[in-house]
């Protein structure tokens, strides 16, 4: 199972958006789909039956997409780079994902790419696309962290901290491209790019001290899956850093980055054929804050 999944909140067109995605990259999958019952219903305000959430896998990563309304929106502190294999390639992805979005970056040669651009798409999900030359990537889509505002300058501390918080051997830090002396808007010595590890998952991380009016939202958060209580007390105590942003499962870590610590058997638990079942799952889970597999398990 891949440790870590990216969690995307969308307002009602999660389905819609995962069509669009899987048809654009290559080993395409949509798995389950859960839907609102009447207690996640009155909760989040979302129709009964409605769709909730979508599993979906791109180039083999593993993601899931939710519908919860129109509370948080998507910017671009979270960004996904896209490796690709030829210039053609950027070209025609940028073309298709681009359709209804903006373009953040245009479409060029920069100092880092022959071929690259940065936009946001019909929905407001950053894409970076990249031509990788003859650059070895491990993955062909790559969680990335803009470190902006207030927490500018601290890309480093909050690798070094990811690192050190989700202990394995496939844990740790790749390269790190620094800002040079006099570059403007950016303080020497930060972070212009790096790359880390977390269980062999990697992620991209970056600083910029310009004037950005966004930063990292729950619109976008990061799912750790878990075996046992005490991975999840262990991630719960380390993380959590906003005691008010506590709730079915979800916290927000000192730099504001969300994430959702969540025992591997819960999918299990809210799928069970027994409807009654489920639904006293779901009943408990909402009442939660950090999760109990115990007390989910009692429900």
């Amino acid at each position: 199972m891949q440790k870590i999944v990216p969690f995307l909140w969308f307002d009602d067109k999660a389905v819609e958006a995962v069509n669009l995605y899987t048809s654009l990259f290559k080993n395409p999958r949509i798995g389950a789909t859960a839907r609102y019952d009447e207690n996640a219903a009155k909760v989040s305000g979302r129709p009964v039956g409605s769709v909730m959430t979508v599993e979906f896998e791109l180039a083999g990563q593993k993601f899931a997409a939710l519908n919860g309304g129109p509370i948080f929106k998507f910017t671009p502190a979270i960004s996904f780079l896209v490796s690709c294999e030829t210039a053609e390639e950027v070209d025609t992805l940028s073309k298709k994902l681009v359709e209804g979005g903006s373009t953040l970056m245009e479409l060029g040669e920069y100092p880092f790419s022959k071929r690259y651009t940065w936009l946001a798409d019909k929905y407001g999900l950053s894409w970076q696309i990249m031509y990788a030359g003859a650059q070895k990537t491990k993955q062909k889509i790559t969680p990335t962290l803009m470190f902006v505002g207030a927490v500018a300058g601290k890309a480093e501390d909050a690798m070094n901290f990811y690192v050190s918080t989700f202990k394995d051997p496939g844990s740790k830090i790749g390269e790190i491209d620094r800002y040079g002396k006099g570059e403007e808007g950016d303080k020497e010595g930060t972070i212009r790019h790096a790359s880390f590890e977390l269980f062999g998952q990697e992620f991209g991380i970056m600083d910029s001290a310009h004037k950005h009016n966004f930063t990292f939202t729950e619109a976008i958060s990061f799912v750790v899956n878990c075996d046992s209580q005490q991975e999840i007390d262990l991630y719960w105590e380390t993380l959590s850093a906003d005691p008010k942003a506590e709730q079915c499962g979800w916290l927000k870590d000192r730099y504001g980055v969300s994430w959702q610590i969540a025992p591997t058997i819960l999918p299990k638990l809210l799928s069970d054929p027994d409807k009654e079942k489920a639904r006293r799952t779901m009943q408990a889970m909402l009442s939660m804050k950090k999760l109990v597999i115990a007390d989910l398990e009692k429900a």
